[in-house]
């Protein structure tokens, strides 16, 4: 990503808001940024690393990129720690006893949540971690807020000596806005001083640790009474008054731009107060909130006669096509009957995998095995779940298929006996949840083979640096994991390890065949890269000779998007059956020669693409 150079003060910039926190954070005068790559925060770090003055860094997971932050907060430093929604799960552990323990230097947490499911497993809602954490959350709706909001988290969060959480959606995320930011504003810490009744949290340190949490928390419920972040849009239309926070207040101005705004930029704790205040100027009052009812069931709570939930959706963005019918409705006014957009619908393009991915060739081999009970993870493989491999069976949370593989084998059913359990999982998510579990089923003697896709990066992500491929955060070289000695030091026998190349197909079918039938643990690894990062090389593209397809379409189950097919038709064999037919041809402006399609052809019709030149070109059209 090109660097964001420092600008001149008070310039405006557009940006997007991954771009205008970054921007903040090195404003800010942070000196140590951490972050696992996830959609949609991955930018956040990206950006940052892109700024002098800062250390960042790729972890190897969000737990790690919280604590790296911790210390460098105990040190005085200002520290800055992104992760998706799913990441804090990862990282809670860190965050249940850093609330207890507080920070020296500011710690800025920003945690994207991925309202709509755009790039997620689910849809959680991560405002819940200030409540349960008992800290500071701000909720910004814009770039501009977004970059406002992250100077004052570093600001209050020194102040309270607690780490901030900046709760963004993908809708903040990734949309751009002009932005007015300045210059950097050095920050030296001033070094770790020992205090080990604050920072070694046992049972006993912590225990006095905790009524200074609570203390803390109500000093700051009486400042989101005083804050600018939350305030008051009075609205000419008094019938029904809001209540909202991030996009969903851009969603409401939209939709009721006369209708009373209680806007929540500082959100928990909240302001009961205030929002009693905006309940007393109107007839009713509407949460407008995504996606669960934590201020409707809070407001509730206080006594405040609040709709919410029972009249708005609880899964997806809360956009003005969703929020006006709703009021209207509330409103008893007459909702226009939605029209047909039957003539908009456009052929559905299904997520799949890239031209060439090295993930292809394992999953048509593993479609083609039998007799197989396949545990996924989380990354592109994810993938192999559709169509036309169907070639994963389970997909739970980063690491899930170790621990899900071994309880398949353990907890065996009726139907399960003879099964084979398999595992896939890629290289960054190994490292970043993978190797206990592994760890767990060679421990625990389990019966499962490893699939282990190393691409060399994170893939999902946009391709990012990790352990794996021996490059940092910045490009700059890096010991680089060697997977095999790592597997066999995590206790899997030297002969149960197995290299292969994904795109060698026979070889590919040969090792999972033989390998699943082995009672023990064994690893399979796969070694070609990404082909959208610099180690891929691309070869010579191949064609399709037309005249000698015979449509049996066995290159199409390999499931690149680079072969199209051109018609399809009926074939009576001898026996009577009837075949279905596919006649394709190769896009060879994508191919990058990969040749898995060539292999399972079974008339041999593909071979390297013969470039017309110019000359054959015009003679061709009678010139």
């Amino acid at each position: 990503m090109a660097a964001l150079m420092p600008a001149p003060a008070a310039s405006r910039i557009l940006m997007s808001g991954n771009e205008a926190v970054a921007r903040a954070v090195w404003e800010s005068g942070v000196k140590v940024a951490a972050a696992y790559p996830g959609t949609p925060s991955t930018e956040m770090m990206e950006v940052v690393a892109t700024y002098p003055d800062i250390y960042a860094e790729w972890s190897v997971n969000e737990k790690v990129s919280l604590e790296v932050a911790i210390g460098a907060a105990y040190a005085g430093s200002r520290a800055f720690c992104c992760m998706k929604h799913v990441g804090m799960n990862v990282a809670s552990d860190a965050l249940m006893t850093l609330t207890l323990t507080g920070v020296v230097g500011g710690v800025v947490i920003a945690i994207a949540d991925d309202v709509g499911l755009s790039s997620s497993q689910n849809e959680q809602d991560s405002r819940y971690w200030g409540r349960f954490a008992h800290i500071p959350l701000l909720e910004p709706a814009d770039s501009q807020e977004a970059y406002d909001m992250t100077l004052a988290a570093y600001a209050l969060s020194e102040q309270f000596q607690v780490p901030v959480i900046l709760r963004m959606t993908t809708r903040i995320n990734h949309v751009k806005s002009l932005v007015t930011v300045a210059e950097r504003v050095p920050h030296v810490g001033a070094g770790f001083q020992k205090e080990p009744t604050r920072f070694v949290m046992v049972p006993g340190h912590a225990g006095k640790r905790i009524p200074l949490m609570l203390a803390r928390e109500d000093k700051l419920r009486e400042l989101a009474e005083t804050s600018p972040l939350n305030f008051i849009e009075a609205g000419s239309d008094k019938r029904v008054g809001f209540i909202a926070s991030g996009p969903a207040y851009m969603h409401v101005k939209e939709s009721f731009p006369d209708a009373p705004v209680l806007k929540l930029g500082y959100s928990f704790p909240l302001p009961f107060e205030k929002c009693r205040e905006l309940a007393a100027m109107v007839e009713q009052v509407v949460v407008v909130e995504e996606v669960e009812p934590l201020v409707e069931t809070e407001l509730r709570a206080q006594g405040i006669k609040v709709l919410g939930k029972e009249i708005l959706p609880r899964q997806g963005e809360l956009a003005p096509q969703v929020l006006r019918p709703a009021i209207d409705r509330l409103l008893g006014e007459v909702v226009p009957e939605l029209q047909s957009t039957a003539a908009l619908q456009v052929f559905p393009r299904p997520p799949t995998m890239c031209v060439a991915c090295p993930h292809l060739g394992v999953y048509y081999t593993l479609s083609q095995v039998r007799n197989l009970s396949i545990a996924g993870d989380i990354g592109c493989y994810t993938l192999g779940a559709g169509h036309p491999w169907n070639a994963l069976d389970t997909t739970i949370s980063m690491g899930a298929s170790m621990g899900v593989a071994l309880g398949m084998d353990k907890g065996r059913g009726v139907t399960d006996k003879d099964k084979r359990i398999l595992a896939v999982i890629g290289d960054s998510t190994f490292l970043h949840m993978g190797m206990q579990g592994l760890l767990d089923i060679v421990y625990n003697k389990g019966n499962v083979t490893v699939l282990l896709l190393d691409n060399r990066a994170v893939g999902m992500t946009g391709g990012q640096d990790n352990p794996g491929n021996g490059r940092d955060i910045y490009g700059e070289e890096t010991p680089r994991v060697d997977f095999a000695a790592l597997v066999a030091a995590l206790g899997v026998k030297k002969e149960r390890i197995h290299t292969v190349d994904p795109y060698q197909l026979p070889v590919l079918f040969k090792t999972i065949r033989e390998e699943v039938k082995v009672p023990e643990v064994s690893v399979i690894i796969t070694d070609q890269p990404c082909v959208l990062v610099k180690d891929y090389h691309k070869l010579k593209p191949f064609e399709v000779i037309d005249d000698q397809c015979t449509g049996c379409g066995n290159c199409i189950d390999v499931g690149c998007p680079a072969i199209h097919v051109t018609r399809r038709g009926k074939e009576i064999k001898p026996s009577g059956k009837e075949v279905d037919l596919a006649f394709v041809r190769i896009e060879s402006s994508v191919c990058t020669g990969c040749g898995l399609c060539v292999q399972p052809c079974a008339p041999k019709a593909i071979v390297h693409h013969v470039p017309v030149s110019p000359i054959t070109l015009v003679k061709s059209c009678g010139v």
